[in-house]
């Protein structure tokens, strides 16, 4: 957990919504100089802060609407803390709870230096980060929808598909196969849906792939050399990550992408796991699917594996392989080399 500690002369705390905002300023000696709800808007924003601005920071909590407030405070030289959602108990343990001392209370955790800090993505490529992120949820639409022509072969007692749906070449007669002509229809426009999204992901694909050659060639590069890892991987651990440099060891990162279990203890005593939703899911599922892939046409590996599950149950070895590719990850980044396969095995 990062926390905000550099001091100013005001500091300002923001509960944002979609359409207001409660700002409130305090001074260096903690009072408050400005208290006021205000039309979420720039322009509302700048005349509120102009006579506080010599030496302000900003603190926001991580919610969907920050991101023209992060920009426009970036744009006018404004310190912009963003601050952890899920770290901040102060906000939602309240007895009372409005937007005023919510607003109060963000000042003071930055004020005091106690603002947790989640990580402000800058604008050059939060919107493709974005798009890859909009991608898998059109990937997953696909697959419920596929899902459910298999199912409704159960539902009427007829023999499966001879082949995986997510090919073309397997959809031809599937549905001609349902007697019931609603059926039948159901069918006709899952296909018909599953056939629009194939063209909208593989043209979102190739977009992608052409933005982040733009963005960092060189890293995009470097993490297509892991064996195993495809595109798709490619760009969400490109843009999942963004700058390696923000984590400087490597169990900061490790910690980021979910790949520890962090316990909760006290007084020698352990009471379980905890922060299991604290961190980047989107890494922690790349890293799990990079693992699967990573023992396909690899003998050694495969090797690794089984030593690995000579120790553990398959679940927990997959769990160490993908602990062990978030390692290689970030010190592939920081060194700016490709995957060295002898170093890998060598130390796993």
């Amino acid at each position: 957990m990062r926390f905000y500690r550099a001091k100013h002369n005001f500091t300002c705390g923001v509960d944002l919504h979609t359409r207001t905002m409660y700002l409130c300023i305090l001074d260096r000696d903690g009072e408050p100089v400005l208290l006021k709800n205000l039309p979420a808007t720039p322009t509302a924003f700048l005349r509120a802060v102009q006579p506080y601005r010599d030496d302000l920071a900003v603190g926001v909590e991580c919610i969907f609407t920050w991101y023209w407030l992060a920009d426009l405070c970036r744009k006018e030289g404004i310190t912009f803390v963003l601050g952890h959602a899920l770290y901040m108990k102060a906000i939602g343990g309240a007895k009372v709870k409005n937007d005023r001392v919510d607003a109060y209370k963000i000042a003071c955790l930055l004020q005091s230096g106690m603002l947790p800090m989640a990580y402000d993505y800058p604008p050059e490529m939060r919107s493709t980060r974005d798009l890859l992120r909009r991608r898998l949820h059109l990937v997953r639409i696909r697959g419920q929808l596929l899902a459910h022509i298999q199912n409704s072969h159960y539902q009427y007692c007829l023999p499966a598909p001879a082949g995986k749906l997510i090919c073309k070449a397997n959809r031809e007669g599937v549905a001609e196969v349902f007697t019931d002509p609603s059926a039948r229809k159901s069918v006709e426009v899952d296909f018909e849906v599953v056939r629009t999204l194939d063209e909208q992901i593989r043209t979102l694909e190739l977009y992608l792939a052409r933005q982040a050659k733009q963005h960092d060639s060189f890293a995009y590069h470097l993490l297509r050399s892991i064996p195993g890892v495809g595109r798709i991987l490619t760009l969400t651990l490109l843009y999942e990550i963004h700058d390696i440099a923000r984590f400087e060891r490597v169990q900061d990162f490790i910690s980021y992408a979910r790949l520890i279990r962090p316990r909760k203890e006290s007084a020698g005593k352990s009471y379980g796991p905890s922060g299991g939703k604290i961190g980047n899911v989107h890494l922690k599922w790349a890293f799990s699917e990079a693992s699967v892939l990573f023992l396909a046409r690899n003998p050694e590996g495969k090797k690794l594996m089984a030593r690995l599950e000579r120790k553990h149950p398959k679940k927990k070895a997959l769990a160490v392989l993908s602990h062990k590719l978030g390692r290689a990850v970030w010190h592939m980044l920081h060194r700016r080399k490709p995957f060295d396969p002898k170093r890998f095995y060598a130390a796993a």
